[in-house]
């Protein structure tokens, strides 16, 4: 019988345990889309005001990729 009501508390603490591990890494990649976010946010608010060019290299092929956003800002009232 005590030796049931300790293998209980053991799954308890084991389940407790597992559902701070969850809640760490749920508030880590709640920062990492917050950290996402702001750059996105920062790239789109740049576009709208000059152009924005990304050079890249393809990793199979090795060829350069020019991507150019242009944008116009809207007029302001």
């Amino acid at each position: 019988m005590s030796e049931d009501n300790s293998t209980t508390l053991a799954n308890q603490e084991q389940a407790l345990e597992d559902i701070e591990r969850i809640k760490q890494r749920l508030n880590m990649l709640d920062q990492r889309l917050d950290n996402i976010d702001s750059m996105v946010t920062a790239v789109a608010e740049r576009v709208m005001v000059q152009p924005i060019t990304f050079n890249l290299i393809c990793p199979n092929c090795g060829h350069d990729i020019e991507i150019s956003l242009i944008g116009k800002e809207k007029p302001k009232i």
